[in-house]
C-alpha cells in the first residue's frame, strides 16, 4: 500500500560544537527539556502530522541513539507497514561506506523510500527542536504545484548573512538561493525542512551521485541544480518555534527557553501537539524541608535538599543540602554535592560535582560563556570550573579549570 508521504531523519550530525556533550552520544540523543532528547521532536512532529513512516539515518556514536528509538512504540511508530527504522551506512562487501553527506545519505536509502512508493518525501533534521505541523506544509506544496519546498523562516537581516537563504518572489516560488552571503538579498533562512516529490528527489540523487565533483550535500549541490533546471521550487513560510541547538549556548538558550512558554512559543505543556518521549520511568521527586525550588523543571526521581532557581533538572538528579544551581541544564543521574554552586551552564549526564565545586559563573558584561561538565565527569571537592570552560576529563579536589 502506497504511502502519501514519509518523513527521512538526517541524524547523523557528529554535533562537534557540542563538544563534551557528544563525545560519546550522536547529537539527535542529546538530553533536551527535562525528559526528553532533540530526537523527540521531529518525531513527535511527525506523529502529530499523520505521518507513520520514517527512516532515521545514523552514522555518528548512533548506539544510544538506536537503544532509545528501540521499535518506535513511545511514539506510537511500531506499525506493521511503515513504523520507524533506524538506518545506518550500508555495509558494502569492501566495508560500510560512510554517509558523504546529506544528500548521499538519502540516496543511500532510496531502497528503503521505494518500498512505500510515496508521492512525497519530507526531509527533516535530527537536530532541531522545533514544534511544526508537516500537514500545512504539504498543502502549500500542493496548492503551488511545487517539485521542492523549503521550510523558511524571517530571521532578523543583520544576521542574515549566517545562514543558507531562500530569495523568493511574490508567490513565494525561490528564485534564487544564496549560501551565507556577504550582501544578503533576503531573510528567508532555510530551515533545512523540505518537501520533495519523489520521482524529482530520485532523479536529482542518481544525478548528484554520478558526479564525481558534488559534494553530495542538498544545500550546495542539490539545491542549486534545481534552480539551474528551472524547478517548482517554492518557500514555505513557517513562523512556530525553530531553534537549531548545534552550539552550547543555544542549547542552554533553548532549555531556558522552555520555562517561559508565554514568550518563547515552546509549550512543552500544549496537550494538543503533545512532544512523546521514552519515558524515564523513575518515581516522583523529593523537596526536602530545606530545599528551595523557584521557577524550574524537576523531572522524576530528582532529590532535592539544596537551592535550584532558574533550572532545569532531568529525572534522577541529586542536589544535596546548602548546594546552589541557577541557571543551569542538569542532565540525568547527576549528583551535585553539600555546598556545591553550578551557575549558567550544562552538566551532562552522570556526572558529579564535589562539595563546595564551583562551576560556570552568572554572566557579566565581558564574559557570557556557557560552562559545560561532559558524561561521567567527577568534579572534585573544593574544584573551579570556569564560565567558559569545556570539561572531558575529572578535576582533582581543589584544581581549577578555566
Amino acid at each position: 500500500m502506497a504511502k502519501e508521504m514519509i518523513a527521512m531523519i538526517l541524524a547523523g550530525g557528529q554535533g562537534s560544537r557540542l563538544y563534551a556533550l557528544t563525545q560519546k552520544l550522536a547529537k539527535p540523543a542529546v538530553p533536551f527539556g527535562g525528559k526528553y532528547r532533540i530526537i523527540d521532536f521531529p518525531l513527535s512532529n511527525c506523529v502529530n502530522s499523520g505521518i507513520d513512516t520514517v527512516g532515521i539515518l545514523t552514522q555518528y556514536q548512533p548506539l544510544v541513539l538506536n537503544e532509545y528509538i528501540g521499535n518506535g512504540q513511545p511514539w506510537d511508530l511500531d506499525r506493521l507497514h511503515g513504523g520507524v527504522h533506524v538506518l545506518p551506512p550500508y555495509q558494502q562487501a569492501s566495508g560500510s561506506d560512510w554517509y558523504k553527506g546529506t544528500a548521499n545519505a538519502i540516496y543511500q536509502n532510496l531502497s528503503f523510500i521505494e518500498r512505500y512508493d510515496p508521492q512525497y518525501v519530507i526531509i527533516l533534521s535530527g537536530d532541531q527542536i522545533c514544534k511544526q505541523d508537516y500537514n500545512d506544509f504539504l498543502k502549500f506544496h500542493k496548492e503551488k504545484g511545487a517539485e521542492f519546498s523549503v521550510a523558511v523562516m524571517e530571521v532578523p537581516w543583520e544576521e542574515a548573512s549566517r545562514f543558507g537563504l531562500m530569495v523568493a518572489d511574490s508567490d513565494s516560488r525561490i528564485t534564487e538561493f544564496q549560501e551565507k552571503p556577504k550582501n544578503p538579498k533576503s531573510n528567508l533562512a532555510s530551515m533545512g525542512i523540505y518537501i520533495f516529490n519523489t520521482d524529482v528527489l530520485k532523479k536529482y540523487l542518481i544525478e548528484d551521485e554520478a558526479d564525481p565533483d558534488s559534494e553530495n550535500d542538498f544545500g550546495n549541490n542539490i539545491i542549486p541544480n534545481l534552480l539551474k533546471d528551472g524547478r517548482k521550487m517554492y518557500a514555505y513560510r513557517f513562523n512556530g518555534y525553530w531553534k537549531d541547538v548545534g552550539t552550547i549556548s543555544s542549547l542552554w538558550e533553548a532549555n531556558m527557553e522552555v520555562m517561559d512558554p508565554e514568550h518563547s512559543g515552546i509549550d512543552l505543556f500544549d496537550k494538543n501537539w503533545k512532544i512523546y518521549s521514552r519515558n524515564s520511568g523513575k518515581t516522583g521527586h523529593k523537596v526536602g524541608a530545606d530545599a528551595m525550588v523557584e521557577n524550574s523543571m524537576i523531572t522524576d526521581g530528582c532529590r532535592i535538599d539544596g537551592t535550584v532557581k532558574h533550572s532545569i533538572l532531568f529525572a534522577g538528579v541529586k542536589v544535596e543540602k546548602g548546594a546552589h544551581v541557577e541557571d543551569a541544564v542538569v542532565m540525568g543521574n547527576t549528583t551535585i554535592k553539600a555546598g556545591a554552586t553550578v551557575t549558567h551552564c550544562i552538566v551532562a549526564e552522570n556526572a558529579i560535582i564535589g562539595q563546595n565545586a564551583v562551576v560556570g559563573a552568572m554572566p557579566t558584561d565581558d564574559e557570557k560563556g556557557v560552562a559545560t561538565v561532559g558524561p561521567g565527569v567527577y568534579i572534585g571537592d573544593n574544584a573551579k570550573v570556569g564560565p567558559n570552560a569545556m570539561v572531558n576529563n575529572n578535576v582533582k579536589d581543589g584544581e581549577e579549570q578555566w
